[in-house]
């Protein structure tokens, strides 16, 4: 199945949740949800800064 907004949240909640308990401080990401997912990189942009805004832990997001 195709990810929603909401799916994409929760997947990002949890991936904070893990990081917080594993001490990973640096996550390196493709555009999730964006190629042939479909989802708008705008509003996935916007919902992983709001999930991740209250920590120290670096995104750092490519593109080709």
């Amino acid at each position: 199945h195709k990810p929603t907004y909401d799916s994409m949240r929760k997947s990002l909640e949890a991936m904070k949740a893990h990081c917080l308990n594993n001490g990973v401080t640096d996550i390196s990401m493709p555009r999730i949800g964006c190629g042939l997912d479909g989802l708008d990189w705008n509003k996935v942009s916007a919902i992983l800064g709001e999930v991740f805004e209250d920590t120290d832990i670096k995104i750092t997001v490519y593109s080709l």
